[in-house]
């Protein structure tokens, strides 16, 4: 099943704030329904985003064919109904280039995305497995951080993809998958995918895992990333600068799974991306609250990034 697609004139996604207890399919006929999908976490994931952006505007040029100002500011509103993650507007933007075409080209154009990060998905499980049996030997016990499978792409995903590829090979020892606050992504999304594929884990409080690198409880720590700056700065769900941290003082790989769409050579550093906050809201009502959505994690605290196109050793002071 795929997280997100086209079907029969609508965007279809899998409602993600109702898993684990119920898998519900969602039909988006409307710009302001995808959008509303998208600021919800209906529908999350750096791949994803790209696919629903480009869909966003496939919708967009079918109801506003004839209206360009209409469509202009539907663009726009799709671009930014997340300020984080870089794919959304890129994936907007590719396929409103499409635009002067008609519909069906941007259709079309929104279809390449999907399949292209269906096939990057693919390509990266295989040079993630690779680089994680040269770095922690035939069986790693891996540590992971929010939601990398196929809900956050279109299938098998980015981080978590390398996991369960390494499943299928046989070269697994383990995992643990960190809660991952605010909306427990890891504990009901990543829990939820390992168990579809059979993977035995252990589900741990976002403030455990540098404990469990400091005795030993695993050998290396995987994760994603929303948005991959030119020196190598990585924008991912908040708390992966603190298992980076804990990394570093265990000694322990800090590996980053995306797509080259996530890779931002216009954004210099971690330091120019705009961080979303949800809200108290989410996380009390009786007290203000800091709910910063993503942070930053400083390049010289990554081992390496693993693209579809890719492995960039930053531990050797290899380039983006």
């Amino acid at each position: 099943m795929r997280t997100i697609d086209w079907v029969d004139g609508a965007v279809e996604i899998i409602d993600q704030t109702v898993l684990p207890g119920e898998l519900r399919i969602l039909r988006l006929h409307t710009v302001d329904e995808l959008i509303a999908a998208i600021q919800s976490l209906a529908v999350r994931g750096a791949p994803a985003l790209g696919v629903a952006g480009a869909f966003g505007v496939a919708l967009a040029a079918r109801v506003h064919a004839d209206d360009p100002e209409e469509l202009a500011d539907a663009v726009r509103r799709i671009e930014n109904a997340r300020p984080t993650a870089v794919n959304l507007a890129r994936g907007a933007r590719r396929a409103a280039e499409s635009l002067p075409h008609g519909a069906q080209a941007v259709l079309a154009e929104a279809c390449r995305v999907r399949d292209e990060e269906i096939a990057a998905s693919e390509a990266m499980a295989a040079l993630g497995a690779d680089l994680m049996v040269e770095l922690c030997g035939e069986r790693p016990r891996l540590l992971t951080h929010c939601n990398t499978g196929g809900l956050a792409a279109v299938t098998v995903g980015t981080a978590l993809g390398v996991v369960h590829e390494l499943h299928k090979r046989g070269h697994l020892a383990g995992v643990v998958a960190s809660e991952t606050r605010p909306l427990l992504q890891g504990a009901r999304l990543t829990s939820w995918e390992l168990s579809q594929w059979g993977i035995e884990h252990r589900v741990a409080v976002d403030s455990a895992g540098p404990f469990l690198m400091a005795r030993g409880e695993v050998d290396a720590v995987i994760l994603g990333a929303d948005r991959i700056c030119a020196n190598g700065d990585v924008i991912n769900k908040i708390g992966s600068y603190a298992h980076a941290l804990g990394a570093r003082r265990a000694d322990l790989p800090f590996v980053v799974v995306a797509p080259e769409s996530t890779v931002d050579l216009d954004t210099a550093s971690g330091d120019a991306v705009p961080i979303e906050d949800r809200g108290a809201a989410e996380i009390t009502a009786w007290a203000p609250a800091a709910n910063p959505a993503f942070d930053v994690t400083p390049h010289d605290l990554v081992t390496a990034i693993v693209t579809d196109r890719r492995v960039i050793r930053l531990d050797r002071g290899e380039k983006i």
